[in-house]
């Protein structure tokens, strides 16, 4: 089942950079940019998590915290606090309301992203797995490792993350420009082309010999990790 995220920001532009970047992880999605409109969205229906701003019209992030921590449906709900604010003084603020964890504005979007892997995982473990098997290829989560048919399969760190990113989402089809948001962090700015050299390293360590090439190449779109690998044709 996918984990759903709200996002309580009102800052259009984050807003729909976090969205972006949530969705292409594969979460169900929604957005908020007043603290009473997501009030009313989280009495109608709770997420798996939300990313909370400090500062919204309508109802600040603090006290929306504070009152999803009152609820007993919202009491154990995973909350990620956005904020300009970086003393320390008003992190301590801010986890004592009830936040799980703290993020200070401007903030890498990779970053962002393992905490919220992470807090999903500490509360839903079922909803990421810490092993993906697909066919006869096992990528260990947590021990770094990659094996195919038993072999391991020795991978650079952006080979790896790239091999992740595919096999989280069998089928879909992501284009070098989505390759480059989701493992290289929308931050970097390096050429296109550049996924296809990682590509390349990755299929010439995970193929040996007439073995088939689970990474399909799709002429105008990009890249996908071939939903049918592993199954009979």
């Amino acid at each position: 089942m996918t984990a759903r995220i709200l996002i309580v920001e009102d800052e259009e532009p984050l807003a729909m950079l976090l969205r972006y970047n949530l969705e292409a992880e594969g979460y169900e999605v929604e957005t908020a940019a007043r603290g009473d409109e997501a009030d009313t969205k989280l009495k109608e229906r709770t997420p798996d998590l939300i990313v909370l701003d400090w500062m919204l019209p309508g109802l600040s992030g603090i006290e929306l915290c504070r009152r999803l921590r009152a609820r007993a449906e919202t009491k154990t709900l995973p909350i990620i606090m956005l904020t300009a604010r970086g003393e320390e003084s008003e992190k301590v603020r801010g986890l004592a309301t009830g936040a799980d964890d703290y993020i200070v504005k401007p903030f890498s979007v990779p970053e962002l992203l393992a905490r919220v892997r992470a807090l999903l995982r500490r509360a839903n473990p079922e909803r990421v797995a810490a092993v993906l098997v697909i066919g006869e290829i096992e990528l260990d989560r947590e021990k770094k490792r990659v094996s195919r048919t038993g072999r391991a399969v020795d991978l650079g760190p952006t080979e790896y993350r790239l091999l992740e990113f595919l096999m989280e989402r069998p089928g879909r089809v992501f284009s070098r420009e989505q390759l480059l948001d989701g493992v290289w962090g929308s931050e970097i700015y390096i050429d296109e082309r550049t996924v296809d050299v990682h590509v390349g390293r990755l299929r010439k360590a995970l193929n040996r010999g007439q073995q088939r090439d689970p990474i399909r190449t799709v002429r105008g779109s990009g890249y996908a990790f071939d939903d049918r690998f592993g199954k009979a044709i």
